[in-house]
């Protein structure tokens, strides 16, 4: 079982969108995947068809009132994709989790027994808050979503340092599992030169497929559904199935 963490500490970058997406993909690969939503705003919760204000348990009864992690999971509109769903409750974690005991490993802790997942991928929230370090501590490797925009490598060496120290006090086998570029757009130069940027910085780490700006996956989250669900043949679609494909491969 692979945990991976998909992080970034900057907003509007395509994290959520890339858990949707690749976990919906990785389904349609035959893979089992549990998405863990530690995003207070819940919008992987509804972007895979989850009522977030209608479930009995959430992340946040799993890692402050010690709910059993398998009570939190839920059937979600993708194939082979499970969810532990979360809403604006988690919001509190924060000022609640600071009295306790360990509180960078409650993430880690409450999942440890789990079992039958090919993958599990965890959708951080955009800080480098406790949530964040609680799903770092938790993983194996991270994959961040890059925007292939001005200013997209702004924050990367503090994110990249915030992984390292991590790696260097809590979790020795954290590993950058590779980097994914979102919203390009082939017709502009920036975005061609933010692709060799980020190359340029973490050379062999950046995934070939690179996920295009797409109104079919801008659409999908209203339905409560994947791009891959929703339009199985639009660009952005055929980009997430692509990205499963090469994530499957490495982990072989």
């Amino acid at each position: 079982m692979k945990i991976i963490s998909v992080f970034n500490q900057k907003g509007g970058v395509g994290k959520t969108t890339t858990v949707v997406n690749l976990s919906a993909a990785l389904g349609r690969k035959k893979k089992k995947v549990l998405v863990i939503d530690l995003d207070p705003q819940g919008n992987t919760t509804s972007g895979l068809g989850v009522e977030k204000d209608n479930v009995e348990n959430t992340i946040y009864d799993v890692l402050v009132n010690d709910v059993n992690v398998v009570d939190s999971i839920v059937d979600t509109s993708s194939n082979n994709v499970k969810l532990i769903p979360s809403n604006n409750d988690l919001s509190g974690f924060e000022i609640e989790a600071v009295s306790r005991e360990q509180r960078e490993s409650l993430l880690s802790s409450a999942i440890v027994d789990l079992e039958g997942y090919d993958f599990v991928l965890i959708d951080c929230p955009p800080s480098l808050g406790l949530l964040s370090i609680n799903a770092l501590v938790a993983s194996n490797s991270v994959i961040i979503p890059i925007q292939s925009e001005y200013y997209a490598l702004e924050g990367v060496s503090q994110l990249v340092q915030t992984i390292d120290l991590v790696k260097r006090s809590l979790n020795k086998d954290l590993e950058v599992e590779g980097v994914v570029i979102s919203m390009f757009d082939g017709r502009n130069n920036l975005s061609l030169e933010v692709v060799e940027e980020v190359k340029k910085y973490f050379k062999d780490k950046v995934y070939k497929s690179i996920i295009p700006r797409n109104i079919r996956l801008a659409e999908a989250p209203s339905y409560g559904m994947s791009v891959v669900d929703y339009d199985e043949k639009s660009k952005g679609a055929i980009a997430y199935l692509n990205l499963a494909k090469e994530l499957i491969k490495q982990n072989r």
